[in-house]
């Protein structure tokens, strides 16, 4: 069966063609804004979330980034991001406030599709420049709970290694790499969550203060994570 997907999306002609271009996934709802998808409360297996929604001008109560995240999650909802925002500590932080993944909307369709059936499946979607980040806290002692064999295929990957070239260089199959990279993210996603901002800061050389522009203190608190005029 397919898994039952509700879009977050303010952008109608994407939010209007979703399941079309995706038919592997189930939509069943697709909104607007957080607040409309909470009213309805669909029961689904995965909740697509546009990190960036243009009303917020036009609404500033209405719940954006980090916020949005924690208030799906609190909802019990299992939530990917799908967005165009490539910058590391932004991915970092939606990762810590609960999504299970990330998904870019430079990316094809048809992988787009793919890696949401693997979050809506259970599994965690970790973008690549987090995957050098996850490293940097490793080597620096803020995640040790990884065996020696995932922290050698974390240093092959944030390298932007194969599967192929790490199983090559590790003496494993490719698809025995596949399983320890499972266990991996969903392991690293969990610890980040418990990190604070000062921790990911210091990993990511950024200055005292600087993640606290995009951390929603309350999942109620729109006004204090998205702010693009303050974005770098």
């Amino acid at each position: 069966m397919r898994p039952t997907v509700a879009v977050v999306e303010d952008t109608s002609l994407i939010r209007d063609s979703f399941g079309l271009l995706m038919p592997g996934l189930d939509v069943v709802a697709a909104v607007p804004t957080v607040e409309e998808l909470v009213r309805r409360r669909p029961v689904v297996d995965l909740i697509v979330l546009d990190l960036h929604l243009a009303n917020l001008e036009q609404q500033p109560d209405v719940r954006q980034g980090v916020a949005a995240i924690r208030a799906l999650t609190g909802c019990g909802y299992r939530v990917c991001v799908y967005s165009q925002e490539e910058r590391r500590f932004v991915l970092a932080a939606c990762l810590a406030a609960g999504a299970s993944g990330v998904v870019s909307k430079a990316l094809p369709t048809l992988r787009a599709e793919q890696l949401f059936l693997e979050v809506a499946a259970g599994g965690t979607v970790v973008p690549q420049p987090v995957v050098g980040i996850l490293e940097v806290l490793v080597r620096r002692d803020c995640i040790t709970l990884l065996s020696e064999r995932q922290r050698q295929l974390l240093h092959g990957r944030a390298r932007g290694l194969s599967y192929a070239q790490v199983a090559k260089q590790l003496y494993v199959s490719e698809s025995t790499l596949r399983g320890y990279w499972l266990e991996l993210t969903r392991s690293l996603s969990e610890s980040l969550r418990n990190l604070t901002p000062g921790e990911i800061e210091h990993a990511l050389g950024l200055a005292p203060g600087d993640l606290l522009e995009f951390w929603a203190g309350e999942p109620t608190d729109a006004k204090s994570w998205w702010r693009t005029d303050t974005a770098s």
